[in-house]
């Protein structure tokens, strides 16, 4: 390798990455946890470097220039080889002190996670842990987190997963709101009740009524993009909504709607990187998650 021809600093380099892929300066900044001038400074320094201009620079937009397009794929590439280096060096981590972060969606989150965290702080104390509450897919890759709990397989090669049992999800509602209906006997009796959803509104329609529940738009009366927001509107009584048995075990307020409801059942499944299970931290994390929900 010519170890002169390279003329250019790693951290100009992340710097100009980080701008590409964050769209400006100042986000790029907050992305870096660095300031808006450091970040400026070291995208100039590249350009003075390997002198090329990257940018144009319209009153305070940035444009690729040519050439700096030219060099993102480049770059990129450099980053993902950053990031593998990373990634390897801290699989290499034999210390079960440390950071280790969990992605789950919020209701897991909120009423089953903070229960498994407990236990871990009493077999590894000198473990931190970061619980990433996102509805969202975290990209474990980008090290979004470390340890991700997910509904859906993951398709990835450099991804692990280790299916955890099949949750039960039901009906549930306050015994004061199924008073106030007719009492209903099977899904078809619901079709004048409030449901509650999750997320997009059609997209928890079409879930209820692949149930068997006939439902319209109009019945979605509440909705919330946060599971937690939603499911408490079922536990203060304004109607319907679908939960994993686990989570419903902890709201003594509810019931289910049907007792001889035939459940939904819904994987889960646990996700690391193939490098980053070797660490000792994240693998035990990620074996007491695997115990607790099998």
């Amino acid at each position: 390798m010519n170890w002169a021809s390279i003329s250019f600093d790693w951290n100009h380099v992340r710097a100009f990455l980080a701008t590409v892929e964050e769209g400006s300066l100042s986000a790029a900044a907050r992305a870096t946890g660095q300031t808006q001038p450091t970040l400026g400074r070291q995208v100039a320094a590249l350009e003075e470097a390997i002198g090329v201009t990257l940018f144009e620079r319209v009153g305070r937009s940035l444009t690729l220039t040519s050439a700096g397009e030219q060099l993102v794929d480049h770059v990129r590439a450099m980053g993902e080889a950053a990031s593998r280096i990373s990634l390897a060096a801290s699989g290499q981590s034999q210390s079960v002190e440390g950071l280790v972060r969990i992605s789950a969606s919020d209701v897991l989150s909120t009423y089953q996670l903070p229960g498994i965290i407990a236990l871990l702080r009493d077999e590894a104390p000198g473990i931190e842990v970061e619980v990433v509450s996102s509805n969202a897919i975290s990209d474990l890759l980008r090290r979004d987190a470390d340890i991700a709990l997910r509904h859906v397989r993951p398709e990835q090669p450099e991804l692990i997963a280790r299916k955890l049992a099949d949750g039960r999800a039901y009906l549930y509602a306050t015994p004061e709101y199924i008073a106030r209906m007719d009492p209903p006997a099977t899904l078809q009796d619901l079709c004048h009740a409030d449901f509650i959803a999750y997320g997009q509104p059609d997209e928890m329609l079409a879930h209820l009524v692949a149930m068997g529940v006939p439902l319209t738009r109009a019945n979605i009366r509440y909705h919330s993009d946060s599971g937690v927001v939603g499911w408490q509107m079922v536990r203060q009584g304004l109607g319907v909504g679908v939960m994993s048995e686990q989570v419903a075990a902890l709201s003594p307020e509810v019931v289910r709607v049907l007792p001889d409801q035939v459940p939904v059942t819904f994987p889960t499944w646990l996700v690391s990187h193939r490098e980053l299970i070797t660490s000792r931290r994240i693998r035990l994390v990620f074996d007491m998650l695997a115990e607790a929900f099998r």
